[in-house]
């Protein structure tokens, strides 16, 4: 077929896919009803990304694959708004809801059978406006000031349920839209994120709402990607040519119809009835998935609310009813500490069973030992309870005029309550942390991360099986995994002969991994891949990484002071110490892996020359290529420019094969890289 006809029939097929991509976003997100299973959605997305990157000409902007941006802002930019975002007034019970109709009644002149209101909950999130210029997203602002906002455009369009192209035939789509909406964080995504966050030591996030406006304003919209942020919208505030709507509900319909998530509403066609759904609320709002802190009011007429005009805060035909956070009295009976897989020790307190916001509460997290003395929380403490964001239980405050002297100071333990093994607080950080690497709260998460690809790379030793010889008490650490025999093995559940014999294999064959792979396999904090790379060039064994001071470890580049602590702390414990000494038992040889791999004697045959790589290697994995050619003292790009020596080749290459020989950069097969390096073809297939 002539390269032409080909693009065309790629162009076409690209062009699908991004259609079909967007027709089932909009039933996940919009309608809640996805047609399709994730797995089926996965193989249209990745065939979609494999085509953009074989013939990235065609990429378009409204690509539902480019949804993440890669520039890093300076600063957000200030853009003024079409018209002043409001705010709008609050009401706080039945009295402030009966004046604000009574209000209405009297400035439109109408009558009371005429009037009707659309009620909604009140998400609290972070406001956003978004502009749409010929059915194309083209402009994201957040509400700033209410007369200029700020310029998030990057951001917003990481928002998967934000759509990037209106829905709708072409002509049928409005020349420009505007609509407002908020920008929010679900509630267990919330709990979730805090928890990570929490666990590494850093400082969590009060609520939901505080969540989103921090993910939403980053920097780099690679950040906000990276937080599953949704949205919901709920108001046209410019549809041109002409208007097509007349009421809330039908502007809330031509939203969804558009392609726009919508909350959920009702009509109320009465006062009386209003003020039944308002109380309705008070309970139901806690089923929703987002926090929210009341509902939203409006006059389901849009000439109804033209009448009634504004002040310059706010519409008078919308009103915020909010609810009072709901707080209960409880008891502090005990105060645990439990350690996270990180090793993070986080005092809980053990409350006397309660019920709030819609639930039975008994524990309550208190985070860090500083939150524990800001608080002076103590065991027997009478205490008020309320949930962060809906969602996380958290102690407001004690009563402390309930104290009857009987209660107990907490004090944080300086050892790990599971393993007994020290616990230690680094200076600069809110957490303290259990410094054993066999202690088993941490046991199972660290054999998962030490068989990983980019450590170990043991094929086959997955979740289920990790868990499976833990329950067995088979291992006690990551040295007891190359001590495991077949028969050990076929005890455990769901295990067969074959599998168990090529786990036995995958462990031997992880034994000639190099230096590198088994310094970030060890799971040590401010460790990344990258990191173990110049740990590896620095010191060549684990011998001498384990004999360096602080000092010593300063010296290494890119190794700044708490990545020094954390590694000069990590093998300072007995169970680091243990771990390693049965690593060199069972015959790990890294450090001298790969230059007996390639038949080196200390030669740096490609020193001065850089190298890509694209596609995927048939002989060996992407990090392992990486490796060989470091070892030979070359350097490894990311990017293909006019600097680099050659690109090599693999199977189905990316966008880097097109720039390569667009600069007229050198281009490698598989078999030409194995000649360079001095290999032969292993044979084996790994991606």
């Amino acid at each position: 077929m002539p390269e032409e006809a080909r693009i065309e029939e790629v162009r076409k097929r690209a062009e699908t896919l991004r259609k079909e991509i967007r027709e089932h976003q909009y039933r996940y997100y919009v309608l809640d009803c996805p047609t399709i299973s994730d797995e089926e959605f996965d193989r249209l997305w990745d065939e979609l990304v494999r085509l953009e990157e074989q013939y990235p000409e065609l990429v378009t902007l409204d690509s539902p694959t480019q949804r993440v941006g890669g520039e890093v802002a300076s600063a957000f930019r200030a853009v003024p708004h079409t018209r002043p975002v409001l705010s709008l007034s609050n009401a706080f019970d039945e009295g402030d809801v009966r004046a604000f109709h009574r209000r209405l009644l009297s400035v439109t002149g109408a009558k009371e059978q005429d009037v009707r209101y659309v009620v909604e909950p009140k998400i609290d999130g972070l406001t956003v406006v978004l502009r749409y210029e010929g059915g194309n997203l083209s402009l994201g602002l957040t509400r700033g000031d209410g007369i200029q906002g700020e310029d998030v455009t990057a951001n917003v369009r990481t928002v998967r349920s934000i759509p990037l192209v209106l829905r709708g035939e072409a002509g049928a789509t409005p020349d420009f839209l505007e609509v407002r909406g908020e920008v929010y964080l679900p509630k267990q995504d919330f709990a979730e994120l805090n928890r990570r966050k929490e666990e590494a030591g850093e400082a969590t996030f009060a609520n939901p709402r505080n969540a989103a406006a921090g993910s939403l304003r980053q920097l780099d919209p690679r950040v906000t990607a990276g937080r599953p942020l949704r949205a919901l919208f709920y108001e046209i505030r410019a549809y041109e040519p002409g208007r097509p709507f007349r009421t809330q509900e039908e502007m809330l319909s031509l939203l969804q119809s558009l392609g726009f998530p919508i909350p959920p509403y009702e009509v109320c066609g009465s006062l009386s009835q209003l003020l039944k759904v308002i109380e309705d609320w008070r309970e139901k709002r806690h089923t929703l998935p987002y926090d929210t802190d009341g509902i939203v009011i409006k006059v389901d007429d849009l000439e109804l609310e033209a009448r009634a005009g504004a002040t310059s805060h706010s519409p008078r035909a919308e009103l915020a009813f909010k609810f009072p956070a709901e707080q209960v009295e409880t008891k502090v009976l005990d105060i645990v500490v439990q350690v996270g897989r990180t090793g993070a020790l986080t005092p809980v307190a053990i409350l006397e069973p309660v019920r709030v916001a819609g639930s039975t509460v008994s524990r309550a997290t208190l985070h860090n030992e500083d939150m524990v003395k800001e608080k002076d929380v103590r065991v027997g403490d009478w205490v008020i309870l309320q949930k962060a964001g809906d969602v996380i239980p958290e102690i407001v405050t004690v009563l402390k005029d309930k104290r009857t002297g009987a209660e107990k100071e907490f004090s944080m333990p300086d050892k790990c309550p599971v393993c007994g093994a020290d616990a230690v607080r680094l200076p600069g950080e809110a957490v303290t942390r259990c410094t054993g690497m066999a202690c088993p709260a941490q046991l199972r998460e660290s054999l998962i991360h030490f068989a990983s690809r980019d450590g170990m790379d043991i094929t086959g030793l997955g979740s289920s099986t990790v868990d499976s010889l833990v329950e067995a008490g088979l291992v006690r650490d990551a040295g007891d995994l190359y001590f495991l025999k077949k028969e050990d093995l076929l005890k455990l559940p769901r295990m067969g002969e074959k599998s168990a014999e090529n786990l036995v294999r995958a462990i031997e064959n992880s034994k000639s991994r190099p230096l590198s792979r088994l310094i970030f396999a060890l799971g040590i904090r401010h460790v990344g891949d990258r990191g173990a790379d110049v740990l590896a060039e620095h010191f060549k064994s684990i011998d001498k990484l384990m004999k360096a001071t602080e000092e010593d470890l300063l010296t290494v580049p890119d190794v700044g002071p708490e990545t020094a602590r954390a590694i000069a702390t990590a093998f300072r414990q007995e169970s680091m110490k243990v771990l390693i000494e049965k690593l060199k038992k069972a015959g790990v040889k890294a450090a001298a892996a790969v230059e007996a791999a390639v038949g080196l004697t200390g030669q740096k045959p490609l020193a001065g020359k850089t190298y890509v790589i694209t596609g995927t290697l048939s002989s060996m994995t992407r990090r392992e290529a990486e490796e060989l050619l470091k070892s030979l003292g070359a350097k490894v790009g990311q990017d293909v420019s006019k600097n680099t020596d050659a690109l090599i080749v693999g199977d189905q290459p990316g966008s880097k094969l097109d720039r390569a020989r667009a600069l007229g950069v050198r281009t490698m097969t598989e078999e030409e890289f194995l000649e360079l390096v001095g290999r032969e073809p292993a044979g084996c297939t790994m991606s």
